[in-house]
């Protein structure tokens, strides 16, 4: 081995020691990201066989090499492992460790038994296996953050290549036993495209940790945070722009006697039903239907595509579900009941703030009328009303 070779190696070590510590800072800063953690412990396995390697350079002893394949093959499959959780947000415990021990069982026994040689292509084959299939999720979750996502699934297949190549000049040479750490070209070439993919997969983690989080600010800036239902300001910045057509509706509920529940079981109780009933809303909801929550115990949803006389119907079975929950609490069960008014859609395009005001003053007709009932806004026939109230 030549000093050049033992430089590319502390260059490597260094690299993703680097990177691991840079995306345990990511993971500190938003703790949510635990596949930062997943990527940080096996890069930190991979230095440490880095590390087990050196030694194997200098004194290729048995020991020094199986205790670097056992940290490789650990460290490449819980990388593997990170990159599904950034996609599925599941750590697959289980297949890290099939993964991990079916690449020690196809290397380690070749190195005992003496065929060095043949334990470093095995070594090399299935540390390019897991880099593929690393690079695989990440190109799997690519229409998160195109560019970067791209770029590391790219950065993992190219860092597999070279353990390819690594392999591909071993048994190109033929000899089964070595002696000694593989000393080639290939395995130069190999280092020094791992220390540029290091670098390149960190700049590229931070760039989707960063869009990540801007992602998540944007989120909550439209959601409201109790019932995870769109809020008052998304709903408006969606439709307030455009024109609501016949075949839309705007339904818009209120919790009756709500304050009163509050006063006697505690702000917590209330939370509780808001939450039931946003859960109701959202059962409700069809593709491309929008649920809000406009403020304190009053909600509305938009409803598209939808046939004349059906805006009514969806209300009313809103109203009679929730009607028949039974709403844990500390104390007991308790039930409650929702006023509603409804607006549909007329041949004329109506402004999206006419038709929320034509629910509302619905809602209010339906509050004076005794609560927990379904009215129909008042530029809609009679008819349609009073065929919802008795269910025809």
């Amino acid at each position: 081995m030549t000093l050049d070779y033992n430089s590319l190696l502390m260059a490597l070590a260094v690299s993703a020691t680097c990177l691991a510590v840079t995306l345990l800072g990511s993971w500190l800063a938003r703790r949510t990201e635990t596949f930062l953690l997943s990527c940080t412990l096996g890069l930190a396995l991979i230095v440490s066989g880095i590390v087990a390697y050196g030694l194997y350079v200098d004194n290729p002893a048995k020991w020094l090499g199986v205790a670097a394949f056992v940290l490789f093959h650990s460290g490449f499959a819980t990388v593997w492992g990170a990159s599904y959780q950034f996609r599925t947000g599941r750590l697959p415990r289980v297949r890290i460790a099939a993964f991990a021990c079916v690449a020690m069982a196809l290397s380690i026994p070749p190195l005992v038994a003496g065929y060095d040689g043949l334990a470093f292509i095995a070594d090399n084959g299935a540390i390019a296996t897991l880099l593929f299939a690393t690079s695989y999720q990440y190109w799997l979750a690519r229409s998160e953050a195109p560019a970067p996502l791209k770029g590391i699934a790219a950065l993992y297949a190219v860092t597999a290549f070279s353990f390819v190549l690594c392999a591909a000049v071993l048994v190109s040479n033929g000899k089964m036993v070595l002696g000694a750490a593989p000393s080639n070209w290939a395995e130069d070439i190999s280092l020094a495209v791992c220390i540029a993919s290091m670098t390149g997969i960190g700049a590229l983690s931070l760039a989707i940790h960063q869009w990540r989080q801007a992602s998540l600010h944007r989120l909550e800036a439209i959601t409201d945070p109790l019932t995870g239902l769109v809020n008052r300001r998304a709903l408006f910045d969606r439709h307030a722009k455009g024109m609501m057509g016949p075949a839309t509706a705007v339904i818009v509920f209120d919790l009756d006697h709500f304050k009163a529940i509050n006063d006697t079981f505690g702000h917590s109780a209330g939370d509780r039903v808001l939450k039931v009933f946003a859960a109701e809303l959202s059962a409700h909801c069809r593709k491309g239907d929008v649920a809000a929550r406009l403020g304190g115990e009053e909600f509305a949803m938009v409803l598209n595509e939808i046939m004349p006389g059906r805006a009514e119907i969806v209300a009313e079975r809103i109203r009679k579900a929730f009607e028949g929950r039974e709403i844990y609490i500390d104390e007991g069960v308790t039930k409650c009941t929702v006023s509603v008014g409804v607006a549909s859609g007329l041949s004329t395009p109506m402004a999206f703030d006419t038709m929320l005001n034509a629910a509302d003053k619905a809602l209010y007709a339906a509050k004076r009328a005794g609560r927990n009932r379904v009215e129909l806004a008042s530029h809609l026939h009679s008819v349609r009303s009073e065929s919802i109230r008795t269910g025809s």
